[in-house]
C-alpha cells in the first residue's frame, strides 16, 4: 500500500466503472467481439441483432450477472449451447483484459491525492473482488485502503447506509471527506445526503439536475476528466 498518515480523517472515496477506467467503451467492444464469433460460429442472429438481446439480458439481469451468454443461447436457441457460451465467454474476457486500463490521469490524480494526505477508499455498487479484480489488474490496487461494496453492506448506492458503512471503516470525517464519481444520483447526491462533499466527473449529467445542484446550493463539482481532480483538492 501507499501510505499517508495514519491519523488522516480525511477521505477520498471513488467509484471504478467509468470513473478510474472507461468501463462502457472497453465493455461494448469485448461483448461485440464475442458476439461476432457466436454468430460466425452459428448462433442465427446478425451481429447487431445478437448485440440488442444482449443489452436486454443485461439490462434485466443487471451487469455483475455472470451468465449473460447462457441466457442469449437459450433465447436465441431454446436450449443453452455449451460451444457457443464458451466462445462468448473466453472471447469477452480476453478482449476486455486486453483494452482494460485506467484513463491517462488517473495514476497521477492518485499520486497527487496521497501527496496532499488524503487516504484512498472505493464505494461500489458491485461485487466485493470484481472491483478489487479491476483495481489489481490496473496496478492501481496499492492507492486504495478498502473497497466498499453493495455486496458486503446489502445497500446500493445512494442508500445513506454504504457511505457511513464506507465513512465508519475508514474512520473518515465526512465534513473533509470527498466522493468523486460519474453518476449524479448514485454518486453525487448519496454522497451529499451522508454529510460529504462531491465531484461528478466524465458524467452525462442532465441540465436539469445541473439546475437542481445551483438551487439547492449542493457541494457538488462537476470536472470534465479526473485529472482536474487536481487543480480542486
Amino acid at each position: 500500500m501507499i501510505t499517508t498518515k495514519k491519523d488522516s480523517d480525511r477521505v477520498v472515496f471513488f467509484d471504478v466503472d467509468d470513473t478510474l477506467l472507461d468501463t462502457s467503451a472497453f465493455a461494448e467492444t469485448a461483448r461485440r467481439a464475442a458476439l461476432e464469433l457466436m454468430v460466425d460460429n452459428g448462433l442465427p442472429l446478425d451481429k447487431d441483432e445478437a448485440y440488442g438481446v444482449l443489452k436486454t439480458i443485461i439490462r434485466e439481469r443487471g451487469s455483475n450477472y455472470g451468465k449473460h451468454f447462457n441466457v442469449l443461447t437459450k433465447v436465441v436457441l431454446g436450449h443453452e449451447d455449451p460451444m457457443l457460451i464458451a466462445l462468448g465467454m473466453i472471447t469477452y474476457h480476453n478482449v476486455k483484459m486486453a483494452l482494460l486500463r485506467p484513463f491517462a490521469q488517473t495514476i497521477d490524480t492518485l499520486i497527487y491525492l496521497k501527496s496532499q494526505g488524503y487516504r484512498l477508499a472505493v464505494i461500489s455498487n458491485g461485487i466485493t473482488i470484481k472491483q478489487w479484480e479491476k483495481l489489481v489488474r490496473l496496478n492501481i490496487y496499492q492507492f486504495f485502503d478498502a473497497v466498499i461494496t453493495s455486496e458486503e453492506v446489502g445497500k446500493k448506492k445512494p442508500d445513506k447506509l454504504i457511505y457511513d458503512v464506507a465513512l465508519r471503516k475508514m474512520q473518515g470525517n465526512p465534513d473533509k471527506s470527498i466522493m468523486i464519481g460519474n453518476k449524479f444520483k448514485e454518486d453525487a447526491l448519496g454522497a451529499v445526503n451522508a454529510g460529504m462533499s462531491a465531484i461528478l466527473v466524465n458524467s452525462d449529467i442532465i441540465e436539469e439536475d445541473r439546475d437542481y445542484i445551483k438551487k439547492e446550493q449542493l457541494d457538488i463539482t462537476i470536472i470534465e476528466n479526473i485529472g482536474d481532480v487536481n487543480k480542486i483538492l
